[in-house]
């Protein structure tokens, strides 16, 4: 006969899980000896083994105890059941792993392939890495929101990547760390609203501006100039030359 100490050590438990199995009505309490004490026979060792085998598999104990009272063939529908919800919840932590492996990949988090590709475009032509975040920061919402656009949003980008853009991320990068009276700043303004009219009156202010919708547009404008405070300056001075807004650009004054 065992002791209830010896009981838990060879069922793997503790004194404390054996008393809450007792206290569930999981495991019948044996009779107590002249002492007092509790004593277990062999089959009380096989029965916790059964119960805490149900129970680290995550089977709720009202459910054990539906098991062990269970016949052989309902016992072993069961079991099928349950390791088919351990299967869904293996796939489930799969995904969780694919996730946690695209965060390690940074910006493949939240972004379609085209649009990180885009970024490390920038990356490499030598843009400053919190413009970079701008613009990674922008799309993320604009991905979630409207992804069927983004294909043409980036056929879009990329073109514009290859002409005056770049010169504009290239100049706002060096303007980051700059007051907002510098120079450079003014002169960015200048040469970006010269380039504006230009192809606003070659290719069309749709084109210019594009049709996101205004909320959209405020919430893009936001993440913009917290993440570049220089970003709402450039804006005042062009708004100056007349045109507004970041993520929307928009003319305020006839050509």
């Amino acid at each position: 006969m065992l002791t209830i100490g010896e009981l838990a050590s060879y069922a793997g438990v503790t004194v404390r899980a054996v008393r809450h199995y007792h206290a569930k009505g999981l495991l019948p309490e044996p009779e107590r000896d002249h002492s007092g004490y509790r004593r277990y026979d062999a089959a009380a060792v096989v029965e916790l083994i059964r119960i805490r085998t149900l129970a680290e598999a995550g089977v709720p104990l009202a459910r054990v105890r539906e098991l062990l009272r269970a016949d052989p063939e309902e016992f072993a529908a069961a079991v099928a059941e349950i390791d088919e919800r351990l299967q869904a919840e293996i796939r489930q932590r799969e995904r969780h792993r694919e996730r946690i492996a695209r965060l390690a990949a940074g910006d493949s988090l939240a972004l379609p392939p085209e649009v990180v590709e885009f970024l490390d475009r920038m990356r490499s032509l030598g843009v400053d890495e919190r413009i970079v975040r701008v613009e990674r920061d922008g799309w993320i919402p604009l991905a979630a929101h409207t992804p069927e656009r983004i294909p043409e949003l980036m056929a879009h980008k990329r073109a514009q990547l290859a002409g005056p853009l770049l010169d504009f991320y290239l100049t706002l990068s060096r303007a980051l760390d700059r007051t907002d009276s510098d120079p450079m700043l003014i002169e960015l303004a200048d040469t970006t609203a010269a380039y504006l009219t230009r192809l606003a009156d070659e290719q069309g202010e749709d084109y210019v501006g594009g049709d996101i919708a205004s909320s959209l547009a405020e919430l893009l404008d936001a993440l913009a100039f917290e993440t570049a405070p220089p970003a709402r300056r450039l804006i005042e001075l062009l708004r100056e030359r007349g045109w507004t807004g970041w993520t929307r650009l928009e003319r305020t004054r006839p050509s």
